[in-house]
């Protein structure tokens, strides 16, 4: 008989900002496959018996294939097992959902989703900032910083990006900021763009400066980009350099 697997949404980093049902999932699993960035002190909320799976990504560094990581999920469920594939943010973000979704749909594995808070959504919240506007600010986007090989992707709708009525948050961006910074001033969004660099958030190292946009894109150029960190930018950051 198959199992069952929970995609679990394991927020930014907090333990506290785990929903109710994230902590059930943990608190019951036989297995737990998990991002770097959702392992510390939310395992903790894992079954003390349970099999926990290192599995996570990071840009930079050795880390497995995806279809390594999706084919755990089938033989681990495959063997009856209730198991918790721990994603760090929220599961449907830039986390490659989908590819495992599929695996386990080709394999007629059950699963469910359980949302989570975004690392943007806890970015505001630190930084005391909304990130809507009436009038100014209608719209939010998100957009990562980089395609598979870890360059600035090439089809991205920068008209779109350099919305100055927007408020947009790049995900995994910092490595590749400068680049992105040429082609927004390029299709008129202005360098003095104010701006946010958000690392560690909601851990106890976090860090917020406020930047304008140029100013960020030459600082993240010479800067070491080791930690996780997002960028957000429009007219609801604070100008201010740091």
């Amino acid at each position: 008989m198959s199992g069952f697997v929970s995609f679990v949404s394991a927020g930014p980093g907090d333990p506290e900002l785990l929903t109710l049902k994230a902590v059930a999932r943990l608190a019951a699993a036989d297995a737990v496959l998990f991002d770097d960035l959702a392992s510390g002190p939310i395992l903790a909320h894992a079954h003390k018996d349970a099999d926990l799976v290192a599995v996570g990504k990071r840009a930079g560094q050795p880390s497995p294939r995806q279809s390594h990581v999706s084919q755990l999920l089938v033989d681990y469920a495959r063997t009856g097992a209730k198991v918790v594939r721990l994603k760090s943010g929220d599961a449907g973000l830039f986390g490659r959902l989908e590819e495992e979704i599929i695996a386990l749909r080709a394999a007629g594995i059950e699963f469910e989703i359980i949302p989570g808070v975004t690392s943007a959504l806890a970015a505001a919240a630190a930084a005391a900032i909304p990130l809507t506007r009436r009038m100014t600010a209608r719209r939010v986007q998100f957009v990562t910083g980089h395609d598979t090989k870890g360059t600035l992707p090439d089809d991205m709708d920068i008209q779109a990006l350099a919305d100055p009525t927007a408020t947009t948050v790049v995900f995994m961006g910092q490595r590749t900021f400068a680049q992105f910074v040429q082609r927004l001033v390029a299709a008129g969004l202005p360098p003095e763009t104010p701006a946010m660099l958000a690392k560690n958030i909601s851990r106890p190292d976090q860090h917020i400066s406020r930047w304008q946009i140029s100013g960020l894109a030459t600082h993240l150029a010479q800067a070491n980009n080791a930690d996780p960190a997002l960028i957000v930018y429009g007219p609801l950051m604070d100008a201010q350099d740091d």
